[in-house]
């Protein structure tokens, strides 16, 4: 350490500076009294402690040292400094030594080991044969890793992985559990020995378990399936006791009452293809299979396809309508076609070339010379020929028309159609049909649909059932509910007239109120077939003789279902 502290250097003479030297040697003086007072105290301090340690110790081998002789006045006074501090250390040392009982510890200057040459130490301490940094060699990085409490020169380098090394090779061994030893197992030796617990083997550490839910309904089931095994107790017991009172052997049991049937000893699909009584006795003598009504043979019967009635109901596809702009532009289409088909015959020679139409507009470009030279007899031709077009026109139009028997069979047919699509039933009340032309309008577009049903006059009120096609069911219902006006007052010609047994209908001459009446839809639907061949008009007086006509056509329960119709709405 004495080598760490530089000496003073004497300061350099210079002549101008003369009158300093006598105040340098006072502080000489001063230094030299002081170290002898710092030597003084440090030899009474020594003796005081070699007196307390022969005193304590009386036994000990080795006799303290003397102190070490006070240093000539011809050495420096870094040098002095240095020996004393070092005699100091060596007395703190021997001191503590004594204290603990044991041989006074030598100097420190007894441990140190030789310093090596700067270069070796530098290649030896560094690596990759990198010298060292000066500042990092001697005491000077010695003290200062002291100071931190390392033994060396801390690296120059600090990774996870050097760490964790470094943890490893100075952490604490971890508690190693093994079992019982020897002499804790042995009774002679430990009498609080239990044997139940020597099979036992300390676990290393408890293992905690997982959560198990258990599955939904689990329980449920375990609570029926022990619901239906009492119950099938029960009903042994029932049946057990039932059978006892009888008087049926008690050792029946009676899960045989619940026994399938046995099998038939040949099943009715192979009865016609073999003659033996049961499959075990079958022989290929007993086969029906090669005879001469046997019902197998070499053809394949197809079964004729029937289309799905549900097809024949569906209505037709009705073509999409189309405005004035795209019919103008379809009809021109069509006529261009027909115009070069007509052309490509003409070129070909199959048909002759047509004349050409002359008008007034272009008979001097069409006849040329012929109009300049008679235009009277070419107007006069011009005119017939236009006469002529407009009849061949007109020829070709009514050739086009049908008939009128043409036409009713038309509609005919047409309505065949649409009552194959299903029929429809219609059924009305009106309170009222003393007026004649509601009775006309009722029949003749019940006869122009094609409709059947009946029309039934009762004093009380009238019923009016029609059925067919939904077409003509449609038209019909708007007559009914729209058209006609219920509350029209009749003549007087129709009131001298008058409806024999027709409800509101009065004594001849009396007026019928009129402003009652009304036509109400009672019931609307599909039946499966007709009631009724054709549509007629009768004159019931009772409600007894109603039900019976139409009993016929199986809708009495339409007489009660309109009479009460009207009864819920009063």
């Amino acid at each position: 350490m004495a080598s760490m502290i530089p000496s003073k250097r004497p300061p350099e003479e210079d002549p101008s500076i003369s009158s300093k030297k006598p105040k340098q040697g006072v502080d000489q003086e001063r230094i030299q009294k002081m170290l002898a007072e710092a030597r003084a105290r440090a030899a009474a301090v020594a003796a005081k402690l070699n007196n307390n340690a022969r005193a304590s110790a009386p036994s000990s081998a080795s006799p303290t040292p003397p102190p070490a002789p006070p240093p000539p006045a011809a050495q420096s006074a870094a040098d002095r400094i240095a020996a004393m501090r070092a005699r100091v250390s060596g007395a703190v040392s021997r001191s503590s030594g004594l204290a603990a009982g044991g041989p006074p510890r030598p100097p420190l200057s007894a441990y140190r080991r030789e310093e090596p040459d700067i270069e070796e130490a530098s290649k030896a301490r560094g690596g990759l044969d990198v010298g060292l940094h000066p500042a990092l060699l001697g005491d000077g990085g010695d003290a200062g890793s002291a100071k931190r409490g390392k033994g060396g020169i801390p690296p120059k380098f600090a990774t996870t992985m050097a760490n964790r090394r470094a943890k490893g090779k100075s952490g604490k061994k971890q508690l190693e559990i093994q079992g019982p030893s020897a002499d804790m197992t042995d009774p002679t030796k430990n009498p609080y020995f239990d044997p139940n617990l020597a099979s036992k083997v300390v676990a290393p550490r408890r293992i905690s378990k997982a959560l198990a839910f258990n599955q939904k309904g689990k329980y449920i089931e375990q609570a029926n399936a022990l619901r239906r095994q009492a119950a099938l107790e029960a009903m042994k017991k029932r049946i057990a006791e039932a059978a006892r009172k009888v008087g049926i052997d008690e050792d029946m049991h009676a899960d045989k009452a619940f026994a399938r049937e046995p099998p038939p000893e040949i099943e009715w699909w192979d009865q016609g293809l073999t003659t033996a009584p049961s499959y075990e006795t079958i022989t290929p003598e007993s086969l029906l299979i090669s005879a001469a009504d046997t019902i197998v043979t070499h053809y394949v019967q197809h079964p004729v396809l029937l289309a799905p009635p549900q097809d024949q109901l569906a209505p037709p596809m009705k073509p999409f309508p189309l405005t004035k702009k795209e019919q103008k532009k379809v009809r021109r289409q069509r006529r261009a076609e027909a115009l070069k088909e007509k052309q490509a015959k003409v070129r070909l020679g199959l048909e002759p070339p047509p004349p050409p139409k002359i008008k007034k507009s272009n008979l001097m470009r069409v006849l040329g010379e012929e109009a300049v030279k008679d235009p009277t007899a070419v107007e006069a031709r011009v005119n017939r020929e236009i006469k002529e077009r407009h009849e061949g026109h007109l020829k070709a139009n009514e050739e086009r028309k049908l008939t009128k028997q043409q036409r009713h069979e038309k509609l005919a047919a047409n309505q065949e159609k649409d009552l194959a699509r299903g029929i429809h039933v219609l059924v009305f009340r009106i309170e009222t049909l003393a007026n004649g032309r509601h009775r006309y309008k009722i029949n003749i577009n019940a006869e122009q649909l094609a409709l059947t049903g009946i029309c039934i006059l009762n004093p009380k009120f009238n019923l009016v059932i029609v059925e067919g096609g939904i077409h003509s069911i449609t038209k019909f219902r708007k007559l009914m509910v729209n058209r006609i006006d219920w509350k029209e007052s009749i003549t007087a010609r129709e009131r001298i007239k008058g409806v024999e047994g027709d409800a509101g209908a009065e004594e001849e001459g009396q007026a019928v109120d009129m402003t009652k009446n009304m036509c109400t839809l009672v019931w609307e639907g599909e039946v499966r077939q007709k009631g009724f061949k054709r549509f007629t008009t009768e004159r019931v007086p009772s409600d007894a003789l109603a039900r019976e006509r139409l009993e016929r056509a199986k809708m009495e329960y339409m007489w009660t279902q309109t009479k009460n119709a009207v009864a819920k709405e009063g």
